[in-house]
């Protein structure tokens, strides 16, 4: 049998790790059958995160432990193709069964709320999986936010997630690091060809991208195709990064994307070309079948609540009611006293005062903006966190060539050894998507102390918990690192400043309207852009690309609000019954110090946090 390249090493590897984990080879004489031995609860964690690793490889270089007993992983990527998915079902479906079995009454409160984060992860992932089409990534470190009834998307795929995760993840220090490299750039091709598959199949069962979207996802692709190999990131990153190391990676690479990985893009074309004359503009997960099945779990998974879609639904308007109720008066005081809330937003917008220039020398504004902000920010964590994080991180621009399907922004962690920074990463194919009054609360959300700041708390966590994420959990956060950073005083002489974080919690109120009436109540994609835009004031460019996200990602839009609710919602209840003993610092500690959480699980981690402080 002929082995590739990267099987050959993906073995080595293996090779190389079971020998330095191996503590002998000796075998026992023993004829009698040794009974079995009941599992710790530390060897069904391993176990746990042993399945996870060995499902999304990926996760082990974002979480930088890539090497020692997890170094294999190093070598691969996620199998997308219809076999490895029902692969990593079996196995989530065999985990789920093991973490049933524990009694958690024999356990103490640490292992106990451990349990039942993991298994709550399990269970809602063993659901997403017996739907009958969609691509569930509840389990992936990388890209676990983000569930969608689609294989491939706009925003969702191989070719949209893999070259930045190796540009950004997997680190490059040696020859075999190198090596590893190539190799997935291999399986890069595989996961290509094995979405492609889906495609095929998710089309037989009816269920093909809107055509607006898969309008969107050709253009991508094509575009990629029409430039060299020779230029692309994911070509140009192994070459900038192995300039020193011996062997002549950047020609291996350029020749892979040359034969291997280009064709496998032209097939992913192919596939889509040939579903499309059957999309139809319908923009919610509703006109699916089972649609409202799948819309469900979605927004479960996405809330970590049971709310329905009316429930949802009537939340967000409340919300963004008593937010432009906050907004009105900060307005009238600047000089807009005229229309709706949203059309004097929409009016603030239009003011130059408050624009970037256009082209590059915007875009340099603009990374200027943020290191201001983000050294401003820095220096008040003292005085919101009893308990510091490094808030180690980097601004880098979303690569050129997926930025028209990518959102605005979005930020995470680096990795639990320290070793590779957390990310801020800005869409600047426009310097219209962003404004001198809301680019300060957006690198709050994103990086401090938002994203990569609270990320870095979870590294205290079990390796496991480390790993995993519940987006109404680290959402939610975000926006309540919005409000942290107002309540530092950080617009105390900018009342536009302050309007725009407003604007931002009531653009996560909108979400929770629009989402829910895109997947549940059968809007347009033309009804919820206007919606949006003439209720919040909100950019009609960001707007476009906002509801094309939601969507191919139904119910993820959802788990912002949602979040900052509860945590809010927790925080009076810790002032109520505390008093005098409530100490901003150590509510914030608390919230992140439990670790990522669903959010019936929160308010447990609260109530300890209350139970102990009462104690002293």
């Amino acid at each position: 049998m002929k082995l590739s390249r990267r099987s050959l090493l993906k073995t080595s590897a293996v090779a190389v790790a079971s020998t330095l984990a191996a503590s002998g080879c000796a075998t026992s004489k023993a004829t009698k059958p040794i009974p079995a031995k009941k599992p710790s609860i530390n060897d069904l964690l391993a176990e746990a995160t042993d399945l996870m690793l060995k499902s999304y490889p990926e996760s082990a270089s974002s979480a930088g432990i890539d090497t020692g007993q997890y170094a294999q992983h190093k070598f691969a990527l996620t199998d997308r193709s219809p076999d490895g998915q029902a692969a990593i079902k079996a196995g989530v479906k065999a985990m789920l069964a093991k973490l049933n079995s524990v009694d958690t009454n024999e356990l103490t409160a640490d292992e106990t709320l451990n349990i039942d984060v993991i298994r709550t992860v399990f269970d809602m992932s063993a659901k997403g999986f017996d739907l009958p089409y969609g691509d569930m990534a509840l389990l992936n470190y990388n890209w676990s936010y983000r569930n969608s009834p689609y294989a491939v998307a706009q925003n969702t795929g191989a070719f949209i997630e893999i070259p930045s995760f190796l540009d950004a993840s997997h680190s490059i220090k040696t020859t075999q690091d190198a090596q590893a490299y190539l190799a997935r750039m291999e399986a890069y091709a595989e996961q290509l060809d094995g979405e492609s598959e889906r495609i095929r199949i998710d089309a037989e069962k009816g269920v093909i991208l809107p055509d607006f979207l898969m309008e969107k996802t050709l253009g991508q692709l094509r575009g990629a195709r029409s430039r060299s190999a020779e230029q692309w990131g994911i070509v140009t990153s192994l070459e900038t990064r192995t300039s020193t190391l011996d062997g002549n990676f950047a020609a291996t690479a350029k020749s892979l994307a040359t034969k291997t990985i280009g064709p496998a893009i032209d097939r992913q074309i192919a596939a889509l070309e040939a579903v499309a004359p059957q999309a139809n503009s319908d923009a919610g997960v509703w006109a699916k079948p089972d649609g409202d099945q799948y819309y469900a779990w979605a927004l479960q998974a996405g809330t970590t609540t049971t709310m329905s879609p009316d429930e949802v639904h009537q939340m967000g308007l409340d919300e963004l009611a008593s937010l432009h109720a906050r907004m009105d008066p900060i307005l009238r005081s600047i000089g807009y006293t005229q229309g709706s809330v949203g059309e004097r937003m929409t009016a603030l917008a239009k003011d130059p005062l408050y624009h970037f220039s256009p082209g590059d020398k915007g875009r340099a504004e603009i990374m200027a903006f943020i290191d201001e902000t983000l050294t401003e920010i820095r220096g008040l964590m003292p005085q919101a966190f009893a308990t510091q994080v490094p808030g180690f991180l980097e601004v880098t621009r979303i690569a050129p060539e997926v930025e028209a399907g990518a959102p605005g922004a979005y930020g995470g962690a680096g990795s639990i050894d320290g070793k590779q920074p957390g990310h801020f990463w800005i869409n600047l194919r426009t310097t219209d998507l962003h404004n001198k009054y809301t680019l300060k609360d957006l690198t709050y959300h994103e990086a401090i102390p938002g994203h990569v700041w609270q990320g870095e708390y979870t590294f205290k966590q079990p390796l496991i918990r480390s790993l995993l994420a519940f987006n109404a959990y680290s959402e939610g956060w975000a926006l309540y690192a919005e409000q942290i950073a107002d309540e530092l005083g950080v617009y105390s002489e900018s009342p536009v400043g302050r309007l725009g974080y407003l604007q931002s919690l009531a653009f996560r109120a909108c979400r929770l309207v629009v989402d829910t009436g895109l997947h549940a109540k059968r809007w347009t994609r033309e009804e919820a852009n206007t919606w949006f835009v003439t209720n919040n004031g909100s950019n009609p460019e960001e707007v476009r690309g906002e509801v094309d996200r939601y969507c191919a990602w139904p119910g993820q839009a959802c788990g912002y609000k949602v979040g900052h609710t509860a945590i809010n919602q927790l925080r009076s209840k810790a002032e109520r019954v505390l008093g005098k003993q409530f100490d901003y610092r150590q509510f914030n500690d608390a919230v992140v110090l439990g670790g990522a959480v669903p959010m019936t699980v929160l308010e447990r981690v609260v109530d300890e946090h209350i139970a102990r402080i009462k104690l002293t």
